[in-house]
């Protein structure tokens, strides 16, 4: 690790957009989403209805959070046949692209996230105070029991994920307050904090992401020449430390943590095309490109 961290950035040898294909992706696909739930109550043109915890498209087919729907469920509520099936399609889509997908590709907060992120980085504020990995897997639960005990949908009350989203139709109010509460967690307190340590949606998703099919790989990772690009900008570093450094222990290089988002920064930014997007079979059939 102290090769990789004092290595000097190498000439690039790509285009920009090459090195940001998948970050102009994922912000597109965030921002269309909030797009399609915006029109109809600015435009008056029913797209999406509801919000990412509970919607219909086209009022034909409707959409259901597999975290709200367990609330809901052990809360004591009814759920009906539609949202069952509602919330069996995202959760069988998010085990085929990843549980934690959702947090880079869909949740707006992300975006919030990555603000704080670039602005801890341009500030060059090192100091970080890292919370426990198993804080949020708490808050997970706990989520649960307050759920069991008030019959209510309890991490809903104070979701920044909604809270956005019903500020930027409704005006943001207190919203504000907690958007920006997670902007300057992560700008300030914990790098990265709040989506890798305490948000528990992402915990809710990374359990499902231990199983998800499409993962990524490190399949060339002996063409790595420890330039560090990819830790540096790893919303979860610790995921590629043993796909990547761990050949000669056997370990195989494709990523199967469930703290992995796929966000695909890796692949974005790896001068040496270490990285490439998988199967998590793929590792039946080869474990290094050209080994």
């Amino acid at each position: 690790m102290s090769q990789i961290s004092s290595a000097q950035p190498l000439p690039l040898k790509r285009s920009w957009f090459l090195r940001q294909r998948y970050l102009l992706l994922r912000r597109g696909t965030q921002f269309s989403f909030l797009g399609l739930f915006l029109i109809g109550p600015w435009y008056g043109y029913w797209v999406l209805k509801g919000n990412l915890a509970s919607s219909i498209f086209l009022d034909s087919f409707a959409f259901t959070d597999p975290y709200i729907y367990l609330q809901s469920i052990v809360g004591g509520h009814d759920m009906g046949r539609v949202a069952t099936i509602g919330a069996l399609t995202i959760l069988v889509f998010y085990l085929v692209v990843g549980g934690r997908a959702y947090c880079s590709w869909v949740c707006p907060i992300n975006v919030v996230s990555d603000a704080a992120f670039w602005l801890r980085t341009t500030l060059g504020l090192s100091h970080s105070w890292q919370p426990k990995k198993n804080i949020r897997l708490w808050l997970l639960m706990m989520t649960l029991i307050v759920s069991v005990m008030t019959s209510s949908i309890a991490w809903e009350v104070v979701n920044p994920i909604t809270m956005l989203q019903r500020g930027l139709v409704f005006g943001m109010g207190v919203a504000w307050a907690i958007v920006l509460a997670v902007f300057l967690f992560d700008l300030l307190v914990s790098r990265r904090g709040w989506c890798s340590h305490i948000c528990p949606v992402g915990a809710f998703y990374g359990l499902l992401g231990k199983a998800s099919l499409v993962r990524v790989s490190a399949i060339n990772r002996q063409a790595c020449t420890d330039c560090g690009d990819c830790f540096r900008v790893c919303p979860e570093p610790h995921v590629i430390t043993d796909p990547l450094l761990g050949e000669e222990k056997g370990i195989q290089p494709l990523i199967l943590s469930g703290d992995c988002t796929n966000c695909g920064r890796c692949i974005d930014v790896c001068e040496d095309e270490v990285f490439h997007f998988a199967t998590r079979f793929e590792r039946h059939l080869r474990k290094t490109k050209g080994g």
